[in-house]
């Protein structure tokens, strides 16, 4: 019997077009059979790489060598066998059974002892070439991160542009991709409906395939979009250089919805405070019931003492909230001047809000290097310094985005500023005259938050309507200040969270 098997393996088909290829193995090994008087009874070929166990084709060769039947393999090199010494321990085995191992490109006698050694030496310098490989692509991956790279193929609606360079928009589908995370990030619609839409939009995956449950609900989780770079595995999350196809906000109005914070189901009772209400002790949603003609919202858990409250009672406290809000004849006079002076301004206006803006991205880069040298000091878990970390890259994404809208010179101080007076002094009437959607639009954003605390209904009001309602507050209990003393105080706390949040808009 002088039959033989025959082994060739590439690890990538780059590799199997380069350098030592299928046909460059099968050829050497061919004249080397011709040479000894060998017969090659099968060929096994494979693209696998052999720094791990789990090649199926190498495992199956090794399965029908030691059943027997042929006299032994055909290698092209050691390395081709094996860059694993679990591997090359199991080719071991069966040389030691009697089972001939010949490589084509090596004079290796493996029945002696000399040969077996140097063979021995060839495969451990192979594990130990793939253990460099391996850190040196790893220093190379995270050298990559930290400039702000993605090292790994471009997410849905990028597309890779080469080695070393930030992904950039795909045309085709990154506007589709936007449109996604906007029809979601809209809470008119479900999560199935979306996938839905999805192909029907032709959104497709980048095996151009339909997108999947799964593969949607990686795509609105990943925080690329918005311009970071998580990887899962490790959890880690860096900066990237790339150009963000969403805004911050709109990427946590996604995650909100996710996390279920906020209902896109349709309902049999659409009550007017339906999931708007909150326990203050158990901080579970009140459940809206008609009882007696009348509509209720309670709290389901028995151990609080949390009862109900009627709707028109929770109507009147969010009333007597945002009359709070509402302007005197000469606040609004007094006010209309400094925006006509705040429009003569505007430049000057720009200028700090950059200025701000700068500071504060200053002060979060500041906040990353301390993070980052108490983790290096051993004074945080890695757990507690990726979670803090990622919270930060967020945040300056976000004064990022808000910066280059000021510098691009899209946002304008005065108008911004105009339409949240406007909100607040219109807030009382619209809501008392208003439908059930805009009296949900007015508490979702006028209130932040609104708890039960056994029957008082305490509202929060939202920044920077929460600075409004609280402008005639005084030490002394006085009702009213000296108005221009009061405004002047005031407007630059306005002026501050217009500048860290998004731009207003009469609808939001």
């Amino acid at each position: 019997m002088n039959q033989y098997f025959a082994y060739v393996r590439v690890s990538t088909t780059r590799q199997g077009e380069h350098g030592v290829s299928l046909q460059e193995q099968r050829d050497a090994i061919a004249r080397y059979a011709k040479h000894g008087g060998l017969e090659i009874l099968r060929w096994f070929e494979e693209q696998e790489t052999a720094a791990k166990r789990g090649r199926p084709v190498f495992g199956q060769m090794l399965k029908q060598l030691r059943r027997g039947g042929v006299r032994g393999v055909l290698i092209h090199k050691v390395d081709r066998s094996a860059r694993n010494l679990k591997d090359w321990a199991d080719l071991g085995e069966l040389i030691d059974a009697g089972v001939e191992v010949h490589f084509a490109n090596e004079s290796l006698d493996l029945s002696s002892r000399g040969g077996r050694l140097s063979a021995d030496i060839q495969a451990v310098v192979a594990s130990d070439y793939i253990r460099n490989l391996r850190e040196e692509t790893k220093k190379g991956f995270y050298g990559r991160l930290k400039q702000g790279i993605l090292p790994m193929p471009a997410p849905v609606g990028y597309r890779n542009v080469g080695a070393g360079q930030p992904k950039e928009f795909d045309p085709e589908k990154a506007p589709l991709v936007r449109q996604i995370f906007e029809t979601y990030g809209s809470g008119a619609i479900s999560f199935p409906n979306l996938l839905k839409e999805a192909e029907r939009m032709g959104l497709r995956g980048r095996s151009g395939k339909p997108l999947t449950k799964n593969g949607l609900t990686t795509l609105l989780n990943n925080p690329f979009y918005m311009g970071l770079i998580h990887i899962s595995k490790t959890g880690q999350t860096f900066a990237g250089v790339h150009e963000p196809l969403i805004s911050t906000v709109l990427f946590d109005r996604v995650h909100d919805i996710l996390r279920g914070k906020v209902n896109t189901r349709s309902v049999r009772h659409d009550f007017l405070f339906r999931r708007r209400l909150v326990c203050t002790s158990c901080r579970f949603t009140l459940i809206g019931e008609t009882h007696k003609g009348f509509v209720y919202y309670r709290c389901q858990n028995r151990d609080c003492q949390t009862t109900a409250i009627r709707e028109e009672n929770a109507e009147n406290a969010v009333l007597d909230r945002f009359g709070l809000l509402r302007l005197f004849p000469d606040e609004q006079t007094y006010f209309l001047e400094e925006l006509l002076k705040l429009r003569a301004e505007s430049s000057k206006r720009q200028e700090e809000m950059v200025a701000s803006l700068e500071l504060q991205l200053a002060q979060i880069e500041s906040r990353i290097s301390r993070l980052t040298d108490a983790f290096i000091d051993q004074l945080l878990d890695k757990d507690s310094f990726e979670q803090r970390k990622t919270a930060l890259h967020a945040e300056r994404r976000r004064l990022q985005d808000a910066l280059g809208q000021w510098q691009a010179g899209t946002r304008n101080v005065a108008d911004e500023l105009r339409q949240i007076l406007e909100r607040a002094d219109s807030a009382y009437f619209a809501y008392k005259n208003g439908s059930v959607p805009d009296k949900r639009d007015l508490v979702d954003t006028i209130t932040s938050n609104r708890l039960l605390n056994v029957k008082t209904l305490e509202i929060t009001l939202s920044s920077p309507f929460q600075v409004v309602a609280n402008r005639c507050q005084s030490a002394n209990g006085s009702p009213r200040r000296d108005i221009h003393r009061t405004w002047r105080a005031l407007f630059p706390r306005l002026l501050s969270l217009i500048t860290q949040n998004a731009p207003a808009s009469p609808n939001a």
